[in-house]
């Protein structure tokens, strides 16, 4: 239980910037925390679904506002730095090598700061346009989503540089956290059909369709993302997980919109 527990909080501390007071994870603790990324997403967005409920109740802009910026209060944006990172280097338009010295560096470029600005923009439009008692489920889908579909693209890529803090990562596949995260979106289903039943839509919105629909599209989004890294750096980094997990998150959002009824 002990060693199961330091794994979660190794998985913790790698996807979030939740304090925890001198716990410093060894590398095996590290390298077991992928299977409980999915664990994480659930776990921040059971966060934010109970946050989101009184969110709900406010007008519809500042609701969309506060829902597209408290989740990267969870990380201090550190997931939109590696979107920010990866859009300065793959739209550059230079080899491989100069690619990821771009993406190392610190500085943020002028296509990282609109990658950033499109995203939440994104994000936001799409909040203000789902209803505001689907709001939660949203949130909920939006968080478990992103942290399921940067498993598929570490288990469908290698690291991209001899060295790295993102190494450890691709030593070996996290089977059982791909079985969860290609399940977990069940999880969703029961919890939005719940949702909808208290607010007398049953059956106004094809909720079993998102569990049906969300995870091969996952699937297949971070699939296409690893050939997308292949192709410019060969393999993957921290940042292409960070700017996966972003786009994730967007495209749950945009699957979950668009199941909604006309």
């Amino acid at each position: 239980m002990t060693s199961l527990i330091r794994t979660f909080q190794a998985a913790l501390s790698v996807l979030t910037a939740f304090p925890q007071k001198n716990f410093m994870p060894t590398e095996e603790e590290l390298k077991r925390s992928m299977n409980l990324f999915p664990v994480v997403g659930l776990f921040l967005g059971v966060l934010l679904f109970v946050l989101a409920i009184p969110i709900s109740a406010l007008p519809t802009l500042p609701a969309a506002i506060l829902l597209t910026i408290l989740p990267e209060c969870f990380t201090k944006g550190f997931h939109l730095d590696g979107l920010a990172d990866t859009a300065d280097g793959f739209l550059s338009s230079r080899p491989r090598e100069r690619i990821l010295e771009i993406m190392h560096d610190s500085h943020i470029g002028t296509m990282g700061v609109a990658a950033i600005f499109a995203i939440l923009g994104i994000k936001f439009a799409i909040f203000a346009t789902i209803p505001r008692h689907l709001l939660p489920s949203a949130a909920l889908t939006m968080l478990l989503s992103g942290r399921c579909a940067i498993l598929f693209h570490i288990a469908t890529s290698k690291y991209a540089r001899e060295e790295g803090l993102g190494k450890v990562w691709f030593d070996r596949k996290p089977w059982f956290g791909l079985v969860l995260a290609a399940l977990f979106p069940v999880l969703i289903f029961l919890r939005s059909t719940h949702s909808s039943a208290q607010c007398s839509l049953q059956g106004t919105i094809p909720l079993p369709l998102l569990a049906f629909v969300l995870s091969p599209a996952l699937i297949c989004f971070a699939c296409l993302w690893s050939w997308v890294t292949w192709r410019h750096i060969r393999g993957a980094t921290g940042d292409t997980i960070g700017c996966c997990e972003e786009l994730a998150e967007t495209l749950a959002l945009a699957i979950f919109t668009t199941l909604l009824p006309a």
